[in-house]
């Protein structure tokens, strides 16, 4: 044969032409791609400012104690509660006899601050309130109502911290933050401040002095105390306005908290000491006074305003969404605790229930010939390993292979092993329903099984799958699929899956008569069934979630055979996987949304409807879709909260699906070996399969009809030896 000479021009030849770009993604791949992303940075935004506005805030009660005065000026040290170090001046200012300053920490609180500021609204008593910018910026309408009683305000830092222990930076972001919730929640800026776990100056020793005059250089006017109440102790109400009287005519700063927990003593002792205090010619007033200043806040401009509502907002719209994630916390796992109880019990009774075709009345059994179709499309490398175990069935057995235009000779190599009961069946690429359909109708028996082509059967498992045909009420039968290529670690993920979730599932619906899906791997029917449910349907993508439930609306019971093993190719990639996975949540969407109005029928089909969809609905989809929050508030706590309980939580939700794991295991006769890798599947292969349903919701919600998508094959699938299973 002559060679046709190459008239392509030489390439080196050509002139340079525009670089080649990549084509821009469709609108409906862009949705599914930037919703998520705007999802993840705004679950993201939100724990990151209310982990940073809520995180590690303690009440004055829980700080170092008092420490002598070292290295600090004699003047300060034995003046008066008021330091101002500013315009680098050392001045005191002392309470004048007869006056008290009545001083509020921690707050605002929103059930005792109101209730403090009533007290001193009714006695015409001002006070002075050293707010915490975490919550000012949480409760901001608190923060406004004292502003407009008129009372003083003070800044106490953002969270709380000791601020000595703290760096420059630290310190100027724990001042900048309150100020900033103070010109949103209230429109002011003030220069008046205490430090966290202060007390009088006396106490003061020299890295706290230094802190002083740090912050005296930044323009605060530092507020100590002469008299400690201690009421975060909750002496008494009684005890705690003794210990705010001065001793004899003296003023004093008393020292009192509105927030930090319960201050229903505090307030009762309020309603006690300004009387007696007003009764013994007391008068009460404002740091302010004492410094000789009418005031020491002051307005912020409009940008600052805007800033500080910003910021508000951000932190209000945080605490919100966290409250709602911490009550679907609570909904995800009271439903996945639910559902491993749920799937326990049954599948425990399920076990333990009397095999069919046992008992005094046991129907004869099935033991009549059974058509077996297998589609096939570019499966050269498993038709042979899937014919030949079909070859050795213990069960008579006709073989058809539908071969749907395959390009690779997977028709010609089914022909060429000349096993005596297969028949290979040519037609164009019409898809795998079609070619399920068109085996059907070439099969010669009542009883079809349906495999597909990368499924090896053990030489028991068609005999075992179409024994509770027996029963003229069954249309169809479940088997037990199980992963055939295990060797790889995500082939062990899958493995654990299909043993604890698949299985134990079909067990549980087994028992409650509403099975969603038979698996295309390993599945049997009547072949009237099947005329009565409109044969295989490619309006889905889930084609036997589909016929599955149609089946149940033709009036047919569906049961499963967990001994009727099917050994199936997994994907052997998270590329594969994901596609395959994709597939399938989509599918089953179609599908349960395809036959919803089951919810309202009657019979076989109502009973499905109204246990099998919601079931499928509340644990397939809607659980998968909130379980991320498990792992998004694991590592808030992580990093916000308590690690160690947080570790201790996750590791309980963790030991939950290890015992059901490890009871799945048990009754399919599996080692447990494989369970070493649960751990590792629920930190990364569990994430890959809440990204996989996101994205099919989120496709589905898009309206775009998502076409089939075929996976690689490797023809790895090995016959492991067959377990010792219970009795199922």
């Amino acid at each position: 044969m002559r060679r046709r000479p190459d008239r392509s021009p030489d390439r080196s030849s050509r002139p340079p032409g525009p670089r080649r770009t990549r084509a821009p993604l469709a609108p409906r791949h862009r949705f599914r791609i930037v919703v998520p992303l705007i999802l993840l940075a705004f679950v993201a935004s939100v724990l990151l400012v209310e982990g940073y506005t809520t995180r590690g805030f303690a009440g004055d009660q829980e700080g170092p104690g008092g420490r002598p005065a070292t290295g600090v000026p004699r003047a300060i040290a034995g003046g008066g509660p008021v330091v101002d170090t500013t315009d680098d001046h050392l001045r005191t200012y002392r309470t004048p006899d007869k006056t008290v300053v009545l001083t509020f920490d921690d707050g605002p609180d929103p059930t005792w601050t109101p209730r403090i500021r009533a007290v001193l609204d009714r006695y015409g008593v001002p006070g002075t309130f050293f707010v915490t910018g975490q919550q000012t910026a949480r409760y901001p309408e608190v923060l406004r109502r004292v502003v407009r009683s008129g009372h003083e305000i003070g800044v106490h830092t953002f969270s709380h911290p000791d601020l000595t222990s703290r760096s420059a930076r630290d310190v100027d972001r724990e001042l900048s933050l309150t100020q900033l919730a103070l010109a949103g929640a209230a429109g002011i800026h003030t220069s008046l401040m205490r430090m966290p776990y202060s007390s009088t100056p006396a106490a003061l020793d020299a890295p706290e002095w230094s802190l002083v005059r740090s912050l005296g250089e930044k323009g605060y006017v530092l507020a100590f105390i002469d008299r400690d109440t201690n009421d975060w102790r909750r002496p008494g109400a009684r005890e705690i306005a003794d210990a705010a009287t001065p001793t004899g005519d003296r003023g004093a700063v008393v020292l009192l908290h509105d927030a930090g927990g319960d201050r229903a003593q505090t307030v009762e002792a309020l309603t006690t000491l300004i009387p007696r205090l007003q009764a013994e010619g007391y008068r009460f007033t404002t740091l302010a006074e004492l410094v000789g200043a009418e005031t020491l806040s002051s307005p912020v401009d409009t940008v600052d305003r805007w800033s500080g509502r910003v910021f508000v907002a951000a932190v209000t719209v945080s605490s919100t969404a966290v409250t709602a994630v911490s009550a679907l916390l609570l909904v995800v796992g009271s439903l996945v605790l639910a559902r491993c109880v749920l799937l326990l019990v049954l599948a425990r009774h399920h076990a333990r229930r009397p095999r069919p075709g046992t008992g005094g009345q046991a129907p004869p059994p099935v033991t009549r010939p059974v058509s077996v179709v297998i589609p096939a499309y570019n499966e050269r490398l498993c038709i042979p390993k899937t014919l030949r175990s079909l070859a050795a069935s213990e069960h008579p057995v006709e073989i058809i292979v539908v071969d749907d235009g395959s390009r690779d000779g997977t028709a010609d190599l089914a022909e060429s092993l000349a096993l005596g009961n297969v028949t290979v069946v040519r037609q164009p690429n019409s898809g795998k329903p079609a070619a399920l359909n068109a085996g059907v109708l070439r099969a010669s028996h009542d009883l079809v099984v349906m495999l597909d082509a990368d499924t090896v059967f053990a030489p028991s498992t068609v005999g075992r799958l179409v024994q509770p045909f027996a029963d003229p009420r069954v249309g169809a039968v479940a088997g037990n699929a199980k992963v055939g290529n295990r060797r790889r670690l995500l082939g062990r993920w899958q493995h654990i899956e299909y043993v604890m979730g698949f299985n134990l599932d079909r067990r549980m619906y087994d028992l409650l008569h509403c099975m969603p899906t038979i698996p295309g791997a390993v599945g049997a029917f009547r072949a009237e069934a099947l005329r009565d449910a409109g044969m295989v349907s490619a309006d889905t993508l889930a084609e036997d979630t589909d016929l599955t439930m149609a089946l149940h609306r033709a009036g047919w019971e569906i049961r499963y055979v967990p001994d009727a093993l099917g050994w199936t190719e997994a994907p052997s990639s998270l590329r594969e996987l994901w596609r395959q996975r994709y597939r399938w949540s989509y599918g089953t969407m179609q599908a349960a949304w395809k036959h919803r109005h089951a919810l309202v029928e009657r019979g076989t089909a109502g009973r499905f409807g109204r246990r099998g969809l919601p079931l499928l609905a509340v644990f397939q989809i809607l659980t998968p879709l909130l379980a991320p929050l498990i792992d998004i508030l694991a590592l808030y706590g992580l990093v916000f909260g308590d690690p160690l309980t947080t570790v201790l939580a996750w590791c309980g939700v963790l030991a939950v699906q290890a015992v059901c794991a490890a009871y799945a295991f048990h009754l399919d006769g599996e080692r447990l070996r494989p369970l070493w890798a649960l751990p590792l599947q629920q930190v990364v292969y569990r994430q890959v399969m809440y990204l996989v349903l996101t994205q099919a919701c989120l496709t589905a919600i898009n309206g775009y009809r998502l076409p089939w998508q075929r996976l690689k094959r490797s023809g790895d699938v090995m016959l492991p030896p067959q377990p010792s299973t219970r009795r199922m």
